[in-house]
């Protein structure tokens, strides 16, 4: 099993390494795509390039006039199966952890729970490849908050470490009737203001954790990115429709706001209440690695630099 995970990963490194020389072909034959249907002259760099091009554009269905990218061979097997989640947390949690990790194994489906133990991150990594696990989450804390996530797909990566802020679970929330009981079903997720390239990566991260839900299902799991601002969020219910009141603070960091609520229609079709049914918390993306959480030496495909001129000035994940 170890020599054919190592083989597995060589041949992907392989075909990524690929992906920069398939797009400068790909970028070429575009070129001269648009100056044969406008009616232009060849561009000069490309005209002893051009025979080639022009025999290979011939040959090309749509298959495969777009070249693949790792992010095609890291979720291939996406469409073909749910995905199957293994929770666990650090060593020695405290009880709010535990109570968190239990909170989100009903919010993410399919998702089992296991005690850390003594066990270390790549003993834990090889059993879930043994028994076909399609992603790892750990939890982190900091004196009984928890403070940071790690979400690493199998069996090849990527790998998105997040921090966590403002947790609110729902054993924080004393009146349990207002919240009621947390539905199993599978969600319909919203995932808005992930317009950039690192931000489609990031929802492309966390869409792969839920399978695809029935149409009528009332679970809704929104991902909001409020790019470049902390937000203050207030829910507005009201008998005919709803509203979000989003406010910012000076401080300008990038945020993931979860949300987790149902929906009722209690005055017909037209009228849509919405519930919030916890938990809360945020997530601020810090790296994302080309690998499973277990390799050391993979390759960072994007970290934070909060301590550049510019990192205020940048939206990272939307606009």
């Amino acid at each position: 099993m170890l020599r054919r995970n190592v083989r597995l990963r060589r041949e992907y490194i392989y075909r990524k390494s690929l992906e920069g020389k398939e797009r400068l072909l790909y970028e070429k034959k575009r070129k001269i795509k648009e100056a044969l249907e406008e009616g232009k002259p060849i561009p000069t760099e490309l005209r002893n390039e051009e025979a080639e091009l022009r025999r290979e554009i011939d040959l090309e269905d749509e298959n495969t006039a777009i070249p693949k990218t790792n992010i095609d061979d890291e979720y291939a097997s996406a469409s073909e199966k749910d995905p199957k989640i293994l929770l666990t947390t650090s060593r020695n949690p405290s009880a709010p952890l535990t109570q968190f990790v239990k909170e989100l194994k009903i919010v993410f489906p399919n998702a089992q729970r296991m005690n850390r133990g003594g066990q270390v991150i790549s003993e834990i990594i090889e059993t879930c490849r043994a028994h076909d696990f399609t992603d790892v989450v750990l939890v982190h804390e900091h004196r009984g908050v928890p403070d940071g996530i790690i979400i690493s797909h199998l069996p090849f990566g990527p790998t998105a470490y997040f921090g966590l802020l403002n947790v609110v679970t729902r054993h924080d929330i004393k009146d349990k009737k207002a919240i009621g009981t947390m539905p199993e079903a599978y969600p319909h997720l919203i995932l808005n203001n992930f317009s950039t390239k690192l931000g489609q990566r990031t929802a492309n991260i966390l869409k792969h954790l839920f399978p695809v839900p029935k149409p009528d299902t009332k679970r809704i799991i929104t991902f909001a990115n409020q790019s470049d601002y902390i937000s203050f969020r207030i829910l507005i219910v009201h008998d005919a429709y709803h509203s979000v009141e989003l406010l910012g603070d000076s401080r300008m960091k990038v945020k993931i706001i979860e949300w987790h609520h149902i929906y009722e229609k209690r005055g017909g079709p037209k009228s849509i209440e919405l519930k919030e049914i916890g938990p809360r918390f945020e997530l601020r993306l810090y790296q994302v690695k080309l690998g499973t959480m277990d390799q050391s030496e993979a390759q960072t495909e994007w970290v934070i630099r909060p301590y550049m001129n510019t990192s205020k000035k940048q939206k990272i994940l939307g606009d």
